[in-house]
């Protein structure tokens, strides 16, 4: 432990200031102001990321999976498994219709591209389909098994067939204790069917400001003057019966009901289109980091619990993603784009986070 939080206040510099605020370490990260609850938040998402060790081998440092991409959307899901497979995640797959799978792969070679999905109303007929929603979703279970965690929603869109095939994935993750967020489109079955995650401890919902206050009335909670006070989250998850809520905002509130926590790193000015995917593709890794912290398959520090972890995770995603968005924005100013963010998920995690030391490793073994 205390090998840990020396290097953690190292990497980020947590010499306290008269204001309760400090500036990260190093050049190429200063301006970074860290609240106290901030600098608490990420020794512990540090701890909770495995060490760089000869002994793993492929896969046990993030198999994750984004379901999304449809005729309209090819880059949600892009920026989603990219932003996975830059947060350090071994294995990232994208589960889409054939018409997405065909532009995804020509985006990039390091992510595995399944055209598993179909949809009921296009023109296109390597898309269309006749089946049953239970018959296309059982490749996509079938692999669930193999996988640390998953991402629904990306580039999703409304189809009907497309979302009642990753309803029938839903049911089938929670049976298998397969964690999974819910975003975008993603969540237009949680405003629909909230039965189908209600009470679920290994879920995360990413709603911005209009999808949060969708979900506020499917749930009957009403939204206060300040939509983004802390208090209206812990309400929304508590009607969901736990289920862990990121309610994006100028800051991010984060609440399963009974523990809530703000990120307020700042983040970029510029809301352009996709940002949310770097979030989520940022939340499976950290997931699938959970997961090897759980399973202990380095010498852990400390003592985190899964739901603990779960909250630690989230402020994890939220924190790298704002990062990112403030690097991107400082480069490209209104000129920004999500595939900007991308590009700065590892640059990020160096100023965050930072790698452990060798003799931190060693320690690990």
């Amino acid at each position: 432990m205390q090998v840990i939080l020396e290097k953690a206040t190292t990497a980020l510099n947590l010499a306290t200031s008269a204001s309760g605020a400090s500036p990260a370490m190093g050049d190429s990260a200063a301006g970074i102001m860290l609240s106290a609850n901030s600098k608490k938040m990420l020794i512990k998402v540090r701890q909770m990321v495995p060490p760089m060790l000869d002994k793993f081998h492929k896969g046990q440092l993030g198999r994750v999976a984004v379901i999304g991409g449809s005729q309209d959307y090819t880059g949600a899901p892009y920026f989603s498994a990219m932003a996975s497979a830059k947060l350090g995640a071994d294995l990232s797959h994208v589960i889409c219709t054939p018409a997405a799978a065909t532009v995804i792969k020509s985006y990039s070679p390091n992510l595995m591209v399944h055209p598993l999905m179909r949809q009921s109303l296009t023109d296109d007929p390597r898309t269309n389909s006749d089946s049953h929603a239970s018959q296309i979703a059982e490749p996509i279970i079938e692999m669930l098994g193999r996988l640390h965690a998953v991402v629904i929603g990306p580039g999703l869109g409304r189809d009907p067939l497309m979302q009642e095939t990753c309803a029938l994935v839903i049911e089938a993750a929670r049976k298998q204790g397969v964690p999974f967020v819910l975003d975008a489109d993603g969540l237009m079955l949680v405003q629909s069917r909230p039965e189908l995650i209600q009470g679920c401890k290994e879920c995360i919902l990413t709603p911005n400001v209009v999808e949060f206050g969708r979900l506020a009335k499917a749930v009957k909670v009403d939204i206060p003057e300040d939509p983004n006070d802390e208090g209206v989250c812990a309400k929304v998850a508590n009607a969901l019966g736990g289920v862990l809520v990121i309610q994006k905002g100028y800051r991010d509130v984060i609440s399963n009901g009974t523990l809530s926590v703000v990120c307020d790193l700042e983040g970029g000015k510029k809301r352009s289109g996709g940002q949310g995917d770097t979030l989520t593709g940022s939340l499976a890794t950290l997931l699938a980091y959970r997961k090897a912290y759980l399973d202990k398959i380095w010498k852990v520090e400390g003592d985190m619990d899964d739901k603990e972890l779960l909250v630690v995770a989230a402020f994890g995603g939220s924190a790298l993603t704002r990062e990112a968005s403030r690097l991107a924005f400082k480069a490209h100013g209104r000129a920004l784009q999500a595939s900007d963010l991308t590009e700065n998920v590892p640059i990020a995690f160096e100023h965050l986070i930072g790698e452990k030391d060798d003799a931190e490793e060693k320690a690990n073994l």
